[in-house]
């Protein structure tokens, strides 16, 4: 219940901010200002998780790594976004509807069936997803699947409300930072 709380006061608080990123979108590239993609949720059930679109709408719908040329299908202010982590503020509505949580694994594409699979041996398929986690801010998409893995599950033994306050200001940090950042 506290994350569904939390998340309505900063969409209230916030909503600003999403007005604004929502007018420089459409300028940019017209409706939809949001993205909506299948990700993996809690025991392996589907979601659709929003975020403001930082890419064209002709933009393959694959993870951005995968992409021969990124940049290319980047919005103007869509590399500033994702160094801000703008990108990801919708993911608030996924937390209001339940779906996630602020603390807890990034939800996996509905495609990466390797990354799920580590998950599930390790039994971190049984945690909610989160907008941040210990592996985010240990390296994000700069650490391979089995690192990933790795934090999770270290997170999966010491979760708990200190843990997570720690993660949450580490997070602030590393955005501040850019750490971990790939456009």
């Amino acid at each position: 219940m506290f994350n569904r709380l939390t998340a309505l006061v900063l969409l209230v608080l916030l909503s600003p901010i999403f007005l604004l990123v929502a007018l420089l979108i459409f300028l940019d590239d017209g409706y939809p200002v949001l993205f909506k993609q299948n990700r993996v949720g809690v025991n392996y059930t589907f979601f659709n998780i929003y975020k403001f679109r930082s890419m064209k709408k002709n933009t393959p719908n694959v993870a951005t790594h995968l992409l021969t040329d990124s940049a290319q299908y980047l919005l103007k202010i869509g590399c500033m976004m994702r160094k801000l982590s703008v990108d990801e503020l919708p993911n608030l509505i996924n937390i209001l509807k339940g779906e996630m949580v602020f603390i807890g694994p990034r939800p996996a594409l509905y495609n990466q069936d390797d990354l799920m699979a580590l998950r599930v041996k390790a039994g971190i398929h049984k945690l909610k997803p989160g907008i941040t986690g210990w592996a985010q801010i240990n390296g994000r998409d700069e650490i391979s699947l089995e690192e990933k893995v790795a934090y999770e599950t270290e997170y999966l033994k010491r979760k708990c409300i200190w843990f997570d306050t720690k993660i949450c200001i580490r997070t602030f940090t590393k955005v501040a930072q850019s750490h971990g950042v790939k456009h």
